[in-house]
This record gives structure tokens, sequence and C-alpha cells, in this order.
């Protein structure tokens, strides 16, 4: 009986990239994980499955084993089922590189359920969460029937409280899987159906394909890593400090970089506009923009701060503004934002640490990529808030601009 436990790590991440190999008290991420992985009794052998070299040089400078897998593949499971093509085992683990915090009995547990219930093809853990937590689709939520197994896994707060009786017990569901040899044939076979295309669960297609997936209860377990968050969480968690300190060091941190900044790029339609799209009797572009806003402009660069526009359009209300800003470094009619962040700091002749990009839509997650610092407006999409460095209290076209300026001059002042 042989189990291989496979860890699929991939460079790219929308929130943050290059995750397996951000440093967490002198290590990389993932050879935390691997570490965790590699002590639990009922596992044989660990590898990292990647298509990014610079995470297979990674685990080969910590002693770990790390294979080179399809860039194609679209999620952890379809790494694993590449894995099995080439590595014989009775079971295989898919364990998921951004749990830092993994204990390595919860991974004999996970094995135990499928020596324990030979009928079973998979199975995963869950644990209880609070109504609280249920609330954030970043934790995924299952439900399951009378057996122990899996009826659903949602990013919604499963299942519902219609009455709102607030009697209800939420589980929580850890990204680890045990899989014997019929359950990946059976995901191979199959491509994403509706429901793992909605949710991005990829668990979901064996459930549409009538695989049941048995559920391990575990305690509480420790935070993964999906956000900066949570990063600077696990780091406290490591080093033995308390919350109420990471904050503190985050904060004075990001002061710290504000007071670098140098240029400050912002997106035009929902960061400096309310995101409404106006249009005259001719057809002509009309755009409402805050007076305060324009303010914060104007004492940011009498402070030596410039400030560039980026916008995906171009029209004559937009470029009317600009001028009587004042402000002649932009790029409009530009939707590849990577390329046109990455020209206006050259002509501004900064360095991406002194820079920022404040924006409110995935597409501004490009702009966050190029500069030291990320910001969001009030009511940014999701991703965009998570992913962001700090979030505005203001909504875009009300003043979020504004806010963010004087943040920047309150950092001078305080130098």
């Amino acid at each position: 009986m042989r189990t291989l436990a496979v860890i699929p790590a991939r460079y790219a991440s929308s929130r943050l990239p290059g995750k397996p190999l951000l440093d967490i008290c002198g290590k990389p991420m993932i050879q935390h994980v691997c570490e965790a992985v590699g002590k639990a009794s009922l596992v044989d052998d660990v590898l990292v499955a990647t298509d990014d070299a610079c995470i297979a040089r990674a685990v080969s400078d910590f002693g770990g084993r790390a294979v080179m897998t399809s860039p194609d593949c679209a999620s952890g499971t379809d790494r694993l089922v590449e894995i099995s093509r080439h590595e014989q085992a009775d079971i295989y683990l898919n364990v998921q590189g951004d749990e830092p915090l993994l204990r390595p009995a919860d991974v004999d547990k996970l094995v135990e359920a499928l020596l324990h219930n030979p009928q079973s093809a998979a199975a995963t853990p869950c644990y209880p969460i609070s109504a609280g937590q249920a609330l954030d689709p970043n934790l995924v939520k299952v439900v399951r029937n009378e057996a122990g197994q899996a009826l659903y896994f949602s990013r919604a707060p499963i299942p519902f409280d219609r009455d709102g009786e607030k009697q209800v017990r939420y589980w929580g569901h850890v990204g680890m899987y045990a899989y014997r040899p019929a359950a990946l044939a059976v995901f191979a076979a199959h491509a994403p159906g509706e429901l793992e295309r909605v949710e991005k669960l990829e668990q979901l297609r064996l459930l549409q394909h009538g695989i049941g997936i048995q559920m391990v209860e575990l305690p509480p377990c420790a935070p993964g890593v999906d956000t900066k968050k949570d990063l600077e969480r696990v780091r406290a968690l490591l080093e033995g400090r308390s919350e109420t300190e990471v904050a503190s060091t985050a904060a004075h941190s990001l002061e710290e970089r504000l007071r670098r900044i140098r240029l400050v790029i912002t997106d035009v339609d929902g960061v400096l506009t309310d995101g409404g799209l106006y249009y005259g009797p001719d057809g002509e572009c009309l755009k409402r923009f805050c007076a305060q806003d324009g303010l914060g402009m104007v004492l940011l660069q009498k402070a030596g701060i410039r400030v560039a526009v980026l916008s995906g359009r171009d029209c004559p209300a937009l470029r009317r503004r600009l001028a009587d800003l004042g402000i002649t470094l932009f790029r409009l009619g530009r939707m590849e934002k990577r390329t046109a962040c990455e020209d206006l700091l050259r002509e501004a002749g900064v360095t991406r640490e002194e820079s920022l990009f404040i924006g409110d839509d995935l597409p501004d997650l490009d702009g966050f990529a190029c500069c030291g610092l990320g910001i969001a407006v009030a009511n940014a999409r999701n991703r965009v808030r998570e992913a962001a460095n700090m979030v505005m209290n203001a909504h875009g076209g009300q003043g979020a601009f504004r806010e963010l300026a004087d943040k920047l001059l309150h950092a001078r002042q305080a130098e």
C-alpha cells in the first residue's frame, strides 16, 4: 500500500503572485507545507507538482522533490492526474500549497478515512466554523448526508438560514483530498461541468458524476494563505505574535511605504468618476468628476508627487479635466494596463517601490502588479479589495482619490 502526497504549486495568483515562494519566518511557504506533510506517518512520499522553474528550483534547494507538469493544468487535481500517469500509488493525496500550518495528524486522518472505508473513492476534511465565517466567499462550505458524505460544496453560506433561527451548524472545507485511482480516472474523463465552472470548485466534478466524497471532521483549523492579511496572520502565529502586534507592524510598514511614493497612477471610471457612462444628445461622452479629488491631485503635485491617469476610454471631457488640473502624464484609450503602467513609470523616472495604483475593477489588478502599492476604492470588486494594500473608506467618484491624497500628504509631513 503506497500513499503519495502531491502538493500542486503554481506561481500565478491574482491575489498573491508567487505565493508558494513567499517568505514565512525564513522559509518559503511551500517548504512549510512539504515539511508538515512529510511528518504524517501514513504518507510514503511527498512531491511538488509545478509548472514554474523558480518553484521547482526552490523545492530542490531545501531538499524536496519537484516534478514539472503542464502549464495547461486548470486545477490542482489536474496536476495530480498528470502525476498519476507516471507515479503509481494506491492513495493519492492532493495537499494545497498554501496551508503552511497544516497538522500532520490531519493528513493521517484523511488517509485513514479511505483505509477504513474501502467503498469510498475520495475523502476530504471539514471543520466547524461560525455563522460569520460562513459569509466569507474565500472559505468554502460543505453540507453532508447522514452517512457523512458530501452533498454539496459552495462559496455561499450553506445551508441558508431562511428564518434567521441562528441554530445552523456550518462546516468549512479544507482544500486537501485523498483519492483512489478510480476517482482520478473519473475526474480526468470529464470536462468541468456547470457547477465547477460557476463555483470554481474542482471537487464538484466528482459529485456531478456520482463519485461520493467522504467527509472527515477535524478540529478548527489554522488559516490558509489566500490574501496578504492571511499571510501576516500566519507569520504572526509562527512567530508567537498577537493580532494587535501584527496590525501595528502592518500599519507602520504601510506608512513607511506611503512616504516613498513619488508617482500615483489612477484609473478613471469608477475611481475619479462614479463609474457611470453618460452620453449627450449628439453621442458625446460626459463624465461627472469630484471637485475634492481634483484639489487632491493639485496638492499632490505641489508636494512633488506626480499624478498619472490611465484609462481604457478616451473622450474630450476627460482630456479637458486633465488639462484643467495640469496633468500631463497619462495614457488614454489603453486597455492593456500592465504595459501602460510600465510606460508611465519609465516616463516619470520612478521605481516600482515609488509608485502606487488606485483602481476599482479586475483590469486594475495589472496595475497593482506593476506598482509598489495597490489601493482600492470602497466599492471596488471583492477580488480587487482583497488584493489591495489599502482600501479607502470613500467610493469612487465620491472623494476616494482625495482620501488617498490626504494619507500621502500626512505620511510626508510625518517624516
